[in-house]
C-alpha cells in the first residue's frame, strides 16, 4: 500500500466528534447481552396510552356519532333520523341564506338564519307576498310553499309579522341538495353566473338581490362546515368503487414486490426504467393539460377565473376553467425540468447509489422476511389512526345541545351568548336586540368532562403523533438490527443467525421501548407545535400585520428544518440502538459522531439513495393513478367497464394514487433502512478494521472499491 494515500475524511476526525472505533475481536455484530433502557420514558409513555384507552372509553359513553352523520335544524333535532318526526326530511333548508354572508358566520361558525329540516329543495324562484297573491287563486301554492316553512307558519301574516315570527322565508329560489343541505343550483352562462339562466332575484324583502352575493353566503357557509360535510359526498364514493380500490392497491403492492426481487439482479436497469418511467408519466400530465387548456381556448366566452367562481360544491367546476389547467400544465412543466436537472448533476453519485442498492438487495435476499414487515406497519398505523379518528369524532359529538345568540347584524351586546329557545322570544335578550335568534351552536355541558374536551381534543392529537412516531421507529429499528446481523456476518448467509428480523423485533420490544419512545417523543413534539402554529396562522391569516406574518413564516420554516433533522438522527440512533443496545442520548451522539467523521461519504451516499428510491415511488404511484384515471372516468371500457354513478372520479382516484405510493413508501422505506444500516455499518467497519488478514473487512470488495476509490492504509488504532 502507498504511504501517500491518507484515510478518507481524516480532517473530519477531531477530537470534537468523538475517538474512533478500536479494534475489537470479540464483536460479531449486535450486542446479544442488553438491559433495559430509558425506562422512566417507557413508563410514561404506558401512562399515556392507559390514559388514551380511558379517554376512548369516556367519549364513546357521552358521544353521539350520529351528530356527524346528520344535519341539525335551529332547535337540534337531526334531520333524516330514523324514529324521529324528521325521518323523510333529510336535507337542512336555511330561511335567509343571504344572512350567511355576515362575517359572524366565521367567529361563531353558525350561519344567523332560522335552519329547519325539509324533505326537498325548493325548485323555483317565489316570494312570500308572491305566494300570497297566487294563493288567493289556488290554495296548492301555499301547499308547495309551506314544506319550508315552521309547522306553525300561516299564508295570510303581513311581511312585518312574518319577519318577527320568523315562520316563513321571505323567498325561496332554485336549490339542489349536496352535502344534506340546500344550495342554490348555480350554473354559468355565456361565461356569467347564474341561476335558472337569471342573475338577479327578489329577495322577498322589497330588494333585488344578484346572484353574486348567494355565492358569498355560500362561500361562508362551506367554510363552516366543508371538512365534516364533504366526507359523506366522499363516503358514498367510496361505498361505489371499495373493490376497485383494493384491486388498485393490491396491483401496486404485487409492482412494489416486483420491482424490489429485479432490484437484485438488475437494479441499474430499473434505475433508468424509474426516471424515463416517470419522466414519461409528468410528460403525459403535460400533454393532457395542454389538450384541455387547447379546447377551452376555442370557447372565448369562458371567461371565468377561480376567483369568479369561488368555492363551489360542484367541484368539476374547477376543471372548467383554462386557468386550471394552465395552472397544472406549468407545474407539471417545473417538475419535468427539475427532475432532469438533478439526474444531469447527480449522475455521479447516482452510481454510487445503485451499489449500494445492489448490496441492499443481496442483504434483502438473505433475508426475505423483511419485504413482509411493511404489512405489519401498516396493520399497527391503520390501528392509530382508526382509534384517533373514532375518538376524535365520539369527542366532538360529546354533551347536549348548546344554543347561542345570533344577530344578522352582528350589533348586540348579548351575541354569542347561550340561550333557551322555549323562552327566547319572551326574554330580555329578544327585546333588547331586535331580530336575534336563539340559535343551535354545538354539543357541550357544563359537567367537568364537558369543560376539558378542547384539552381532550389536544391530548387525542398528540397521544396520535406519538404512537404513529413509535410505530416507525420500532420497525426502523427492528429492520436495522436484522440488516445489521447481516452486515456483521463473516461468512455470508452461512453466519447469519436463523431468525433475525424476529430476533431483532423482539430485543426493540423487550429492551428498547422506552428508547423508542424517548425519540417518538421528541418528534411528535415538534410535529404537535407545527400543528400549533399552523393553526394560529388560520386564525390571524386576515391580519395585516406584516411583521406577525414574517415570524410565522420563520417559524414555520424552522420547525420543518427542524423536524427533517431530528428524523434523520433517529433514524440512525435506532440503528446504533439495534446494534449496541445503549439507550437514546448516547446511541444519538455515537450516530452524529460516527457521521461527522464520515461526513463526505453522507453527502455522497444518503440523499441520493433516497432519490433514486424516491423516483420508484413515483412510478409505482403515478402508473397506477394513469390506469386509475382512465378506468375511473370510462376511457378504456373494451377492458373493463368504470362504475357510472360517482360524484367525484376524483375520490378514488387520488385515494389509489396516495394508497399505491404509501405501499411503494412502505416496501422502499425497507430497502432505505437497509442501504442506511450498511452504510453505518460499513463506517463502523473502516474504524474497527483496516482490511489486513488480521483484521479483515466485513464489507465486500465491490462496494468497498465504490465507496473508497483510493486503497486504504491499515487506520492507526488508538490507544
Amino acid at each position: 500500500m502507498s504511504d501517500e494515500e491518507e484515510p478518507p475524511d481524516s480532517t473530519y476526525e477531531e477530537e470534537d466528534f468523538g475517538d474512533a472505533r478500536t479494534y475489537d475481536p470479540d464483536f460479531k455484530g449486535p450486542v446479544t447481552n442488553r438491559s433495559c433502557t430509558d425506562v422512566l420514558c417507557c413508563i410514561i409513555f404506558l401512562l399515556f396510552i392507559i390514559g388514551y384507552i380511558l379517554l376512548g372509553l369516556v367519549a364513546w359513553v357521552h358521544g353521539d356519532p350520529r351528530r356527524v352523520a346528520y344535519p341539525t335544524d335551529s332547535q337540534g333535532h337531526f334531520c333524516g333520523q330514523k324514529g324521529t318526526p324528521n325521518e323523510n326530511k333529510t336535507i337542512l333548508f336555511y330561511f335567509n341564506l343571504l344572512s350567511c354572508a355576515s362575517p359572524s358566520v366565521m367567529i361563531n361558525l353558525q350561519c344567523p338564519t332560522t335552519q329547519i329540516c325539509v324533505s326537498k329543495c325548493p325548485e323555483k324562484f317565489l316570494t312570500y307576498m308572491e305566494m300570497q297573491f297566487l294563493y288567493k287563486r289556488d290554495k296548492s301554492y301555499w301547499e308547495d310553499y309551506r314544506q319550508f316553512c315552521k309547522t306553525s307558519a300561516e299564508p295570510v301574516k303581513s311581511l312585518p309579522q312574518l319577519l318577527m315570527d320568523d315562520d316563513c322565508p321571505t323567498a325561496v329560489f332554485p336549490s339542489k341538495p349536496f352535502l344534506q343541505r340546500c344550495f342554490p343550483d348555480f350554473s354559468t352562462r355565456n361565461g356569467n353566473l347564474s341561476i335558472r339562466s337569471r342573475m338577479l332575484f327578489q329577495d322577498g324583502n322589497g330588494r333585488t338581490r344578484s346572484v353574486i352575493e348567494l355565492r358569498e353566503a355560500v362561500n361562508r357557509i362551506s367554510k363552516t362546515f366543508d371538512a365534516r360535510a364533504l366526507g359523506l359526498k366522499v363516503f358514498e364514493d367510496y361505498a361505489t368503487t371499495w373493490y376497485w380500490i383494493l384491486i388498485g392497491l393490491t396491483i401496486a403492492m404485487v409492482l412494489s414486490w416486483m420491482f424490489l426481487i429485479l432490484m437484485r439482479f438488475i437494479a441499474g436497469f430499473l434505475f433508468w426504467m424509474f426516471v424515463f418511467g416517470v419522466l414519461g408519466i409528468i410528460a403525459y400530465g403535460i400533454w393532457h393539460c395542454y389538450q384541455e387548456y387547447s379546447n377551452l381556448q376555442e370557447h372565448p366566452n369562458s371567461t371565468l377565473t377561480i376567483y369568479d367562481i369561488g368555492i363551489q360544491t360542484n367541484i368539476s367546476m374547477y376543471f372548467q376553467l383554462k386557468q386550471t389547467w394552465f395552472t397544472l400544465m406549468i407545474i407539471l412543466s417545473i417538475i419535468e425540468v427539475s427532475v432532469i436537472l438533478m439526474l444531469i448533476f447527480l449522475r455521479n453519485r447516482i452510481r454510487v447509489a445503485i451499489f449500494l442498492l445492489k448490496e441492499g438487495s443481496k442483504a434483502i435476499g438473505h433475508i426475505p422476511s423483511t419485504l413482509i414487515y411493511p404489512v405489519l406497519t401498516f396493520f399497527l398505523l391503520s390501528i392509530c389512526i382508526s382509534y384517533w379518528a373514532v375518538t376524535a369524532i365520539f369527542l366532538a359529538t360529546s354533551g347536549v345541545p348548546i344554543y347561542k345568540v345570533v344577530v344578522p347584524e352582528g350589533q348586540c351586546i348579548h351575541e354569542n351568548k347561550t340561550c333557551d329557545p322555549e323562552i327566547f322570544n319572551t326574554s330580555e335578550i329578544a327585546k333588547a336586540c331586535p331580530g336575534a335568534l336563539c340559535t343551535f351552536a354545538f354539543y357541550g355541558g357544563k359537567s367537568l368532562y364537558h369543560q376539558y374536551i378542547p384539552t381532550f381534543h389536544v391530548y387525542n392529537l398528540f397521544v396520535f403523533l406519538w404512537l404513529i412516531n413509535f410505530v416507525i421507529a420500532l420497525g426502523q429499528c427492528a429492520l436495522a438490527g436484522a440488516f445489521a446481523t447481516y452486515y456483521w456476518a463473516v461468512k455470508k448467509p452461512d453466519d447469519i443467525p436463523p431468525h433475525p428480523l424476529f430476533t431483532a423485533f423482539g430485543r426493540a420490544i423487550r429492551y428498547h421501548t422506552g428508547s423508542l419512545a424517548f425519540g417518538s417523543l421528541i418528534l411528535a413534539s415538534i410535529q404537535m407545535f407545527k400543528m400549533i402554529l399552523q393553526y394560529v396562522d388560520q386564525r390571524l391569516k386576515h391580519a395585516h400585520n406584516r411583521f406577525s406574518k414574517l415570524l410565522q413564516c420563520c417559524l414555520r420554516c424552522c420547525f420543518w428544518c427542524l423536524e427533517k433533522v431530528v428524523k434523520f438522527l433517529n433514524r440512525n440512533a435506532y440503528i446504533m440502538i439495534a446494534i449496541y443496545g445503549r439507550n437514546f442520548c448516547r446511541s444519538a451522539k455515537d450516530a452524529f459522531n460516527l457521521l461527522m467523521r464520515n461526513i463526505l461519504k453522507v453527502a455522497v451516499t444518503d440523499e441520493v439513495t433516497y432519490f433514486v428510491l424516491f423516483l420508484g415511488k413515483i412510478l409505482v404511484s403515478g402508473s397506477m393513478g394513469i390506469l386509475a384515471f382512465l378506468f375511473f372516468t370510462r376511457r378504456m371500457t373494451m377492458i373493463a367497464e368504470g362504475p357510472t354513478s360517482l360524484n367525484y372520479y376524483w375520490v378514488p382516484l387520488l385515494t389509489i394514487i396516495f394508497g399505491s405510493y404509501l405501499i411503494a413508501h412502505g416496501f422502499f422505506s425497507v430497502y432505505a433502512m437497509c442501504v442506511e444500516t450498511i452504510f453505518i455499518c460499513f463506517c463502523e467497519d473502516l474504524e474497527r478494521n483496516d482490511g489486513s488478514t488480521e483484521k479483515p473487512y466485513f464489507i465486500t470488495p465491490n462496494l468497498h472499491g465504490i465507496l473508497i476509490k483510493k486503497q486504504l492504509v491499515p487506520q492507526k488504532q488508538k490507544e
